[in-house]
């Protein structure tokens, strides 16, 4: 597998099934031009490029070529935590755009205000020479003590407007996501102050019930972070915040499609329940790519057993080892089209943190990331758009 640039000059990749906004051209070709999607269509009626690509002789018969992949929750890859700094994220970074994932936002786990505000402001800086990095999401510390998963709880705090201005200023207009829960004190004014900045607010880690989970989208919030992991679950008198986000369009459901966070049958429940609006993620921390053993997730020691996660004082499941064509593989095991398990990983993701108008579809003027699978989901080849340092 190889990663390859699009940035200058004209590149055909042709007879290829195209999978982009849940349809499937078969025969298909893609054209880009100095980094920029330029034309599409079927059949031989593409024009000469600077390098033309044959789908087939690189990937086999059946060859897919997808919009690259848009990872909006994840913690880290390769032995390395997105926490630790600009090293750390480009080591990670790298392990997942192997795996497909062009462009990611960068997930940190619970730590103190003053940590968290240094953190936004490197990843921040880190945007302006690496475009791979749609900015930061913060997974807390906004979040509820008896959910509290893989955060350290004795950092959970309420989210006072003060503390809630302090990051997203840190942030410099680059945080794209915030995680908190509703019901603690301040919670749905605080969404409203994360969604005025221009970040999306995320349901999560929260004790809401479906009533208060409405009150949350009612107030701005349209993710809903990592469904059905860290909230209650659905009871037939108590459908809870799953259904909520299901029964309200303009909600995107993140799903970690590992069958360990969830069951394929459940993997399955959330594409049927929220037709388009699954963002597939990894949630992904640093053993995602490496072996089993003893890591660390912000404050938390976390053991890594048949790639399965957990952490070592609750035996909480502490993120994932997945990467995001393995998610690929998985929906499609649990019954999901491939069409709309593709557009979970690229056009839905793209547009729950406000970056579908360039990214996340093959369509002219889009940014020319791809991603070549074979027959068998597996990556053959990646190619990545404008400024991205490889």
């Amino acid at each position: 597998m190889s990663i390859h640039s699009s940035t200058t000059g004209s590149l055909v990749i042709h007879s290829a099934r195209v999978i982009d906004g849940g349809e499937v051209v078969d025969d298909g070709w893609v054209r880009f031009v100095d980094g920029a999607v330029a034309g599409r269509g079927a059949g031989q009626d593409w024009e000469p490029a600077d390098e033309v690509i044959d789908a087939s002789d690189i990937a086999g018969p059946g060859a897919i070529l997808t919009p690259g992949f848009i990872d909006i929750h994840g913690h880290g890859g390769a032995g390395a935590a997105f926490d630790d700094g600009v090293e750390a994220i480009r080591t990670g970074r790298a392990l997942h755009r192997a795996h497909g994932t062009t462009r990611a936002v960068i997930s940190l786990v619970t730590a103190s205000i003053d940590d968290l505000a240094r953190s936004v402001g490197l990843i921040a800086d880190l945007m302006e020479t690496d475009a791979d990095i749609l900015g930061s999401h913060l997974e807390g510390p906004f979040l509820d003590p008896a959910h509290h998963g893989a955060h350290e709880p004795t950092l959970l705090r309420d989210p006072v407007a003060a503390d809630v201005a302090r990051l997203l200023d840190a942030g410099r207009g680059t945080i794209r996501q915030v995680t908190i829960a509703p019901e603690r004190p301040g919670g749905l004014d605080a969404i409203r102050q994360i969604v005025d900045s221009g970040a999306a607010a995320a349901v999560g880690h929260t004790d809401a019930d479906a009533a208060m989970a409405v009150a949350a989208f009612e107030a701005g919030a349209s993710i809903l972070t990592h469904a059905f992991n860290a909230m209650p679950g659905i009871h037939h008198r108590a459908p809870g915040p799953v259904l909520a986000a299901a029964a309200d369009h303009r909600v995107v459901l993140e799903a970690i499609a590992d069958n360990v966070h969830l069951d394929p049958h459940v993997i399955k429940l959330v594409f049927d329940s929220a037709p388009g609006r699954v963002a597939l993620i990894t949630d992904a921390m640093a053993a995602a790519g490496s072996a089993d053993g003893h890591y660390d997730l912000g404050t938390v020691s976390v053991t890594v057993e048949n790639g399965v996660a957990r952490a070592d004082d609750t035996g909480s499941i502490a993120g994932s080892t997945l990467t995001q064509d393995v998610a690929l593989r998985r929906a499609v095991q649990a019954g999901a089209t491939l069409p709309e398990a593709v557009r979970a990983l690229t056009e839905t993701p793209a547009r729950a943190v406000g970056r579908g108008a360039s990214l996340g579809s093959l369509r002219e003027g889009m940014t020319a990331d791809a991603v070549l699978l074979d027959a068998e989901l597996r990556v053959a080849r990646v190619w990545v758009g404008p400024r991205l340092l490889v």
